[in-house]
């Protein structure tokens, strides 16, 4: 049972999870559209867990390099980050190794939240 879903507002919604997709490889699960056309509610998968987004203003101000929005369990960090940066992702630190054993890349996303991507799961 899922517990905690991560939330997010992007200007353009509908680009967003195009973009959320081919870069960071998630898979639409479902998509609510509001009276006026936008996007009021969608869900997108990565594995067995989900993100929660919807049209809105986005990072009121843009997050420092290091306030990450999330952090994201992949197997292949590289593969991971060479998708991301192929879709034209900003990398804001390339893959490197931690101390504790992971390997971790950081990105931001098209509204400018901060993602951190790593093998590290708790």
């Amino acid at each position: 049972m899922r517990s905690i879903y991560p939330v997010f507002r992007y200007p353009d919604a509908r680009a967003a999870i195009d973009w959320l997709c081919a870069a960071f490889d998630f898979q639409v699960h479902e998509v609510h559209d509001a009276p006026d056309g936008s996007v009021a509610h969608a869900q997108l998968g990565y594995g067995g867990d989900l993100i929660m987004l919807a049209t809105g203003s986005g990072p009121r101000v843009r997050p420092a390099d290091d306030d990450y929005v999330v952090y994201v369990a992949v197997d292949d960090v590289d593969a991971h980050h060479g998708r991301a940066a192929a879709a034209g992702a900003e990398i804001v630190r390339k893959p490197f190794d931690t101390d504790y054993g992971s390997r971790d890349y950081t990105a931001r996303d098209l509204a400018g939240n901060v993602w951190s991507f790593g093998t590290y799961r708790p």
